[in-house]
């Protein structure tokens, strides 16, 4: 193990993230987003907590291997991964702080742009920090969807 502060570091900033977001996103789960009208697909609420705990931990787990590469994109790749932890952090209080799918959508566009820069950057870096962010795409992806088609039905 190179470091195991980085480690622990690269661990805890995404679940730190998604606290964040969590603690905005339960005072609306239970109230406002119970009025909206879902498509078919919507998972059930107890899909989400696991779903982001998982893709937190791949995301710590990328962020480590390249914050200890040595290659020479390595300080813009943390950038674009800042980015896209900023960008995380603040969909739940735009979606559901603010009981605003448009302001959803106008967040979780950028987002998935930016998970899409990191997977490109982080790949001459370090092959399995790459893919390791690809279930996030994905599920960023359904999000994304999901968040369109609220939009599209309220």
């Amino acid at each position: 193990m190179k470091s195991w502060p980085k480690l622990l570091i690269s661990l805890l900033l995404p679940q730190i993230a998604g606290a964040l977001g969590a603690v905005v996103t339960i005072s609306s789960v239970g109230s406002w987003y119970q009025t909206l009208e879902k498509p078919p697909f919507n998972p059930p609420a107890w899909v989400f907590g696991p779903a982001w705990t998982t893709l937190y931990i791949l995301m710590g787990i990328s962020l480590y291997l390249v914050w200890t590469s040595e290659h020479p994109f390595k300080k813009r790749a943390l950038q674009l991964f800042g980015l896209q932890l900023f960008l995380n952090a603040i969909w739940s209080p735009a979606f559901f702080g603010l009981e605003s799918p448009s302001l959803g959508l106008l967040v979780i566009v950028p987002l998935w742009v930016a998970i899409l820069a990191c997977i490109r950057i982080f790949h001459p870096i370090n092959k399995w920090a790459s893919l390791l962010m690809i279930p996030y795409i994905l599920w960023v992806s359904f999000a994304t969807i999901l968040n369109a088609s609220i939009w599209y039905l309220n």
